[in-house]
């Protein structure tokens, strides 16, 4: 999935608490500034949520319109990105819930025959697909805390906090979702025998 995303513009450890103070109070310069630093948080956890580019985008307007409308209601600046998690997560749901795709296994090509392992001829791309369909096929809270813990790298404690669970839900449901990823990877890489 190529992301074509603007780097966060790196700034001082004191400058991201004075711009969420700034835009709290009003200022949209602040705003667009505080927009930038997550921007590509925001677009990356919605596109490996919705496996798509289009949706990413619509789901990262969303986010960002939610967060203008409900700044006051984020406690502090190191709640924001925990805060963005949980919205992007949630409208995320909603757009596939409005949308719900046909069965990922419909979309699966068939994948060329060789005497070659499945495991020694995969490209990268069919890797990249194997993975996106996997995705698809899991429930919308084991994909989601899957995304959050495995692919966005936090811990299971900030997953927790971000999807409003606890540890111990989040571990039952990233444990699921792993093991049936596995299962429909070993079948879709079977199915190219």
């Amino acid at each position: 999935m190529a992301l074509l995303v603007l780097a966060t513009a790196a700034e001082g450890p004191y400058e991201r608490p004075r711009a969420f103070d700034a835009a709290r109070s009003g200022d949209l310069a602040a705003f667009e500034r505080l927009m930038r630093q997550h921007e590509r948080l925001v677009l990356a956890t919605a596109l490996r949520l919705t496996g798509s580019i289009e949706d990413a985008r619509d789901v990262s307007q969303e986010v960002f319109l939610k967060l203008y409308r409900n700044l006051e209601k984020v406690q502090a600046s190191e709640a924001l990105t925990s805060w963005l998690y949980r919205v992007t997560v949630n409208a995320a749901h909603d757009l596939t819930r409005k949308r719900r795709p046909e069965s990922p296994v419909d979309d699966a090509l068939p994948l060329p025959s060789t005497d070659a392992g499945p495991h020694e001829t995969l490209s990268e791309a069919e890797r990249r697909r194997a993975l996106e369909l996997s995705l698809r096929m899991l429930s919308e809270k084991e994909r989601a805390a899957l995304v959050l813990r495995d692919l966005e790298g936090l811990s299971t404690d900030e997953v927790a906090r971000a999807l409003g669970s606890s540890e111990a839900t989040v571990r039952s449901q990233i444990s699921k979702a792993r093991v049936k990823m596995k299962a429909f990877i070993e079948r879709y890489l079977g199915r190219r025998k």
